[in-house]
This record gives structure tokens, sequence and C-alpha cells, in this order.
């Protein structure tokens, strides 16, 4: 009896328990989650930026309906949207040290509208310009000869040469080999292991703009140019026999007597490239130390005058040593030629042309002396010194 009792007073609470959790009551609705908030952002807000990089819009809670850029004087930068309308990124360059604002509006998923206003800076840097040498529009007319180094020449010292190389570019047609050679920090070149074939097409790019080149100097600014080489000229002055004999395309033209530097003062040997012509010079000996007192002073007008290095080597008009031409060796350094001999080489040769010293009893060409490049032997040029 016990026991039926125990028995159904355990049924009984199971009921209780079961009618409890069995309630068809409906349950009460969920509150919806509260909306995100938009938050517009523009990270390049932080610090000055490089000019290079695209100042990058973005959103989170909503998605982006307008974005302004514009410079100090309102002039305004182009970009785009994503797809998703959460990120606006510019797509041209900046300037350098500019400040741009940047207005932004937002639509949240409740059509909320939220506007917001941001500046950003561009860095402000020391500058340097990559320049090609010669001026493309100097030699438009007339081409370039087969010795002329393509050249980039920065207006102030590169650090981080090798970095700048993997920003230079140059094509050839006909296709050429060649390679990039820094002659000094400011200077880099670029030739083959021969002299251009005549009639090539030469187009070169630097593009440094805003490229760190070392020492917080950046490249201001890309830089390009076309050259065509025109036929080959080429001289060659043999110190020996005392005769210049000019080559055009290869077969020979013309030779005259002519007139080296002397023992004390001998010319560079090695192939000269023309880098200037001019008419009328006024060679000084004052401007490599030999001033007024010392009997090897000089201060005079000299006519037609070819350079072929920095420190003072031409091919020029020289009456006064006429006698001599063909006979000794006389000269500062110069090539010495009859005022007739002067001129047909004034007439035929330009800039790239190539004079060829042999014998002179000097030290060879210095890399550094303006176009001293065919100096130094194509593997080690080759190589590179980057």
């Amino acid at each position: 009896m016990r026991l039926r009792l125990f028995l159904l007073s355990t049924v009984g609470m199971l009921v209780l328990i079961t009618g409890c959790s069995g309630s068809d009551a409906p349950d009460a609705p969920l509150a919806a989650p509260p909306p995100e908030p938009v938050t517009i952002t523009v990270p390049a807000t932080a610090q000055p930026i490089n000019p290079t990089e695209p100042i990058v819009v973005q959103v989170s809670g909503g998605t982006l309906d307008k974005v302004a850029v514009t410079d100090p004087a309102g002039k305004p930068l182009t970009g785009g949207f994503a797809p998703d309308s959460k990120t606006w990124t510019s797509n041209q360059p900046l300037a350098f040290d500019t400040e741009y604002t940047v207005t932004a509006q937002a639509v949240d998923l409740a059509l909320r509208v939220t506007d917001q206003t941001f500046t950003v800076d561009t860095i402000n840097p020391t500058l340097a310009y990559a320049n090609v040498v010669p001026a493309p529009n100097f030699v438009a007319d007339v081409g370039i000869g087969v010795g002329q180094p393509m050249v980039f020449e920065f207006t102030k010292p590169v650090v981080n040469k090798a970095e700048v190389q993997k920003h230079l570019v140059i094509t050839s047609d006909p296709p050429q080999p060649g390679a990039w050679y820094w002659t000094d920090d400011m200077n880099v070149h670029y030739r083959g292991p021969e002299y251009w074939k005549p009639g090539t097409k030469l187009h070169i790019e630097a593009n440094v703009f805003g490229l760190d080149l070392g020492n917080g100097v950046f490249g201001a600014e890309n830089n390009a140019a076309d050259y065509t080489v025109h036929d080959s000229w080429i001289a060659k002055a043999d110190g020996a026999t005392k005769v210049l004999t000019v080559f055009h395309n290869g077969a020979q033209v013309n030779s005259m007597p002519m007139s080296l530097g002397s023992p004390g003062n001998p010319s560079h040997e090695g192939p000269h490239v023309i880098s200037e012509r001019a008419h009328s010079v006024i060679m000084d000996s004052c401007t490599y130390g030999v001033c007024k007192g010392d009997p090897n002073y000089y201060r005079e007008e000299v006519f037609l005058n070819l350079r072929i290095s920095y420190d003072g080597e031409f091919v020029h008009s020289a009456p006064w040593s006429v006698g001599e031409q063909g006979n000794a060796n006389v000269s500062h350094g110069c090539v010495n030629l009859a005022p007739d001999n002067a001129q047909w080489m004034f007439d035929h040769f330009g800039i790239g042309d190539v004079v060829e010293i042999s014998n002179s009893g000097g030290p060879r060409l210095p890399v550094w002396d303006r176009y001293g490049d065919w100096e130094v032997p194509w593997e080690q040029w080759q190589a590179g010194n980057a």
C-alpha cells in the first residue's frame, strides 16, 4: 500500500512538472539590434604622405555617397568608388608640400546622412630633377652622333643609385645591348659595347617622381626624351703621324695635318665625344691655374670649336700652329687644325660624334670628364657600379 501511494505521488509530480514546461503561450518578440554607427576614415590624415600615395576614404556602417578632394586652389582630384561603395581612392598623382581638403558623405541603412571633412598633407622634401643631356630640342633637327651616351643628370647627389636604376627605362630601335653606369653621384650614363648604329631611334625615361633618392632627397618629376642617331662620323687623331683621318659611315672621306698636345701638355688618349659646338670661345689658361706672369699664360679668342672634354680639349682652328701641324705636337691639349680644315670639321661634326686620340703620350680620358664613357671596358661597364 505504501509502494502504491509513493508511485502515485511520483506520477503526480511528473504531471505537474510536464504541465509547467508544456505551455502554448507565444514567445515575446526580440528587440532589433541598433544600427552600426557610420564611421568615415581617411588614413592619410595621420602624417604627411608621399604624393605618389593615393588618398583613400573608407566607411563602415554605411556606404559612401559623395567624395570630393580639392587642392588649395580648389582644383579637384579625380578618383573612383569601389564596387561596394565602401571605399573611394584617388587615381592621379598629388603634389609635394600641398594640403588637400577631403569632404565625404555617407548614408547608413536607415538612409541617415553623415558628412565629414578632413585634410591631407604631402611631404615637403628636398627635390632633385633628372635632366636629360643633351637637351632633346637642341638636337631634334640634326640628331646625335654614334658615340653619344644616354644621360640623366640629377640636380642633387643620388645615394640610392641601385633603386634609381630600377626606374630608368631605355628602348632602342633596332634593339642594341646596353647598361647604365654612374660617372659620379649626379650623372648616370647608358651605352653599349659598341657605338650606336646609324639611324637608331632611342627613347629614355626616368620614372623618379616621389622616389626616395637618399639623404632626404626625392625625385621632383618624371622625365623622358627621344633621340635619333644620325650618320656615323668618326675622326682618328694619331699623335705619331700628326694626321687627323675622318671616316663617314666607315669609309675614309678626309685626312688633314694636325697638332696634339705638347709633351708637357699631352692630350688625353681614347675616344672623345663632342659635347658642344661654338663658333667662338675665349680660352684662358688661368682657368686651370696658369695665370698672368707665368710664361705659359695665354688668353685669346679661338674659332670653330668642337669641345671633346670638360677640361678644355677642343678640335679648333689654330692659324698660329699651321707650321707645326703634321710635324709636331705643340698645343695645350687640343687638336689644332688649319682654318680651312677646322671649318670642314665644324661643318660636318656635331653633338655625339667621335674623335679618337691615340699615341698622344697622355693619360686615358677619365670617365667623369664629360664623356669618358668609352674608356671603361665593356665588361666593367656592363657589371655596373651602383
